[in-house]
């Protein structure tokens, strides 16, 4: 495939944007919280976890830590029986208990705005951090780039990078600002809906004509006019 011009791909990068946006207009952080508080912790929850297991889990957590001092407070085996369903909740028990410390101690127990504040947080990248200021506060601050977005990012040639920071870089580049919250959450429906790791359901993808890696499965002969 030839090399593509900074135009050519800007062009094609709106057109990403705006075939994925008429294809999931409903898009949203599919994680189930009612605070800022409660989003970050579930969000330091689903680090190499699903969504749905994170809210199995949430549901009841949730009913009985309500403050970043309940969770500073926390029994550490009892938490951690708590969160057992979830994978690597033993180091998941101690980050939550020490971040609940720091908003105690450095934020009077609210959850910062600011992106410098969030990733000083036990637990916290800039991954989680651009989760809580996009989905909990409306700060446009960055992209989210968890696994589903570093894999279309590069499946559509939008970063040929492998560092999520680096990514991120990219693809900020390439987005308006405007668009960077819900573009994440564009490309995280769509890897979860049709881009699957292993086999991407290309013949039904709504922006295949906009990927160069999509492959449609050559038609069956008696299907053939």
């Amino acid at each position: 495939m030839a090399k593509e011009s900074n135009a050519a791909k800007a062009a094609r990068t709106a057109r990403i944007v705006a075939a994925l946006r008429a294809a999931y207009p409903e898009a949203r952080c599919e994680l189930h919280f009612t605070n800022p508080l409660e989003l970050l912790v579930a969000t330091i929850l689903s680090a190499r976890c699903t969504d749905k297991q994170v809210n199995a889990v949430t549901a009841q957590l949730f009913r009985k830590y309500r403050r970043a001092a309940d969770y500073a407070n926390a029994d550490p085996a009892e938490l951690q029986a708590e969160l057992k369903a979830i994978g690597l909740f033993r180091n998941k028990t101690k980050s939550i208990r020490a971040c609940g410390r720091k908003l105690l101690e450095r934020h009077g127990g609210e959850v910062p705005q600011t992106l410098e504040e969030l990733v000083q947080l036990d637990g916290v990248g800039r991954k989680t951090a651009n989760v809580v200021l996009g989905t909990a506060f409306h700060l446009s601050r960055g992209i989210v780039v968890d696994t589903h977005v570093r894999r279309l990012a590069g499946r559509l040639r939008l970063s040929a990078q492998t560092d999520p920071e680096k990514i991120e870089a990219d693809l900020m580049q390439q987005v308006d600002p405007s668009q960077w919250i819900r573009f994440s959450h564009w490309l995280i429906w769509h890897g979860r809906r049709r881009c699957y790791a292993r086999q991407p359901d290309c013949e039904h993808c709504e922006i295949q004509k906009l990927c160069p890696s999509a492959t449609i499965p050559e038609a069956h002969p008696a299907s053939r006019v």
